[in-house]
């Protein structure tokens, strides 16, 4: 009965183990469940739009959506103070009869209310606009000068087809009273839409590296010949007429974020070279970098260059180019030097005196 007994205890033991390792090697054999793999891939927006000739965020979008228009605005004293002057994305100052200048003003960005006085093309005007078309508004011109406009990728719009996008000011005395409105000039139409880009611009982070200014001023003849002056809380440059300030029709004074010295050769007024090369003087953010400026064809857009053949950046921003005769003197005031820190003082050190031993 002993010996029965332990043989079906071992037995019982044995058929537990048997069950247990069969179990096990079902689980084993069993291919385990694993849940799929999720991968999340994340798509950086898109950079917001820029305004092609200001390099501004443009969050609306809308200056892609329409051509330059470029406006020919007189400068003489009697045309001061002119409309939409503060607006422009880009100025071309230039020389014309006499020594005085004249502005070509060229919008995208904004649309303005008013432009003017409005007056005639010269002979560099169809090479300042050709790479960049659109509509070109002005009175009229000489036979070979209109001509030439005509010629260039332009949609010309002079006083005798402009239908009512220009009037004539009645408080102003003629030939200085011809106005344009900025919108049914931009409803005249014209291409590329948008235009091409003038200048390379700063990314956010980057600073532009020169000659510290205060001011400068260009050397057109006498009474044309502006100061740009630095002005840090805004970070333009600030015109005026010796102690006058060069304030638009709206009362707010011209201060652009850049302004370019190109220095070019004039063989007769108003026929100023900007195709080829030559020295070129930027300022921005207080600033001056001196470079030069290149252009393969009338085609092609200007491109600045420092001193190791890199593009110089501007700040985003309007910009004006002083289109100036090479040997004009351009009078460059520069910023006083930093102050220096304040010397650093080194804490008083303390020395106790042995104390003498009381007598005992």
């Amino acid at each position: 009965m002993r010996r029965a007994l332990v043989f079906a205890v071992v037995t019982l033991v044995l058929v537990g183990a048997a069950a247990c390792g069969g179990s096990g090697g079902d689980d084993d054999a069993t291919p385990k469940k694993t849940s799929p793999e999720t991968t999340t891939t994340t798509t950086a927006p898109p950079p917001p739009p820029v305004a092609p000739l200001t390099g501004v965020v443009d969050p609306s979008g809308v200056a892609l959506t329409r051509p330059v228009l470029t406006v020919k605005i007189e400068n003489a004293p009697d045309a001061r103070p002119q409309a939409g002057l503060e607006l422009a994305d880009v100025v071309y100052e230039e020389v014309v009869e006499g020594g005085i200048t004249r502005f070509v003003v060229m919008y995208n960005s904004i649309v303005p209310d008013t432009v003017g006085p409005v007056r005639s093309v010269r002979d560099m005007d169809p090479y300042i606009v050709w790479p960049l078309g659109g509509i070109f508004a002005y009175s009229g011109g000489a036979p070979g000068p209109d001509a030439a406009l005509r010629e260039a990728p332009v949609n010309p719009v002079d006083e005798s087809a402009t239908g009512t996008a220009m009037f004539r000011d009645g408080g102003r005395a003629a030939p200085h009273n011809l106005f344009g409105y900025g919108q049914p000039l931009f409803d005249r139409g014209g291409q590329p839409v948008p235009p091409p880009a003038l200048f390379s611009y700063l990314a956010p982070g980057e600073a532009i590296v020169g000659e510290a200014v205060l001011s400068a001023r260009v050397g057109f003849q006498a009474g044309y010949d502006p100061t740009w002056t630095y002005d840090p809380p805004t970070n333009t440059w600030k015109r005026s007429y010796g102690l006058d300030p060069f304030l638009a029709a709206s009362g707010a004074q011209v201060a652009p974020v850049n302004v370019v010295v190109q220095f070019i050769e004039y063989p007769g007024y108003s026929q100023g070279n900007t195709v080829g090369g030559g020295d070129a003087w930027v300022f921005s953010s207080g600033q001056l970098v001196r470079g030069k400026w290149l252009r393969g064809s009338r085609e092609e857009i200007t491109y600045f260059v420092d001193a190791a053949g890199q593009p110089i950046k501007l700040t985003p921003g309007p910009t004006w180019v002083e289109l100036v005769p090479i040997g004009a003197v351009v009078d460059v005031v520069p910023a006083p030097p930093p102050p220096p820190p304040p010397p650093t003082t080194a804490p008083p050190t303390t020395t106790e005196k042995p104390k003498k031993k009381k007598a005992e």
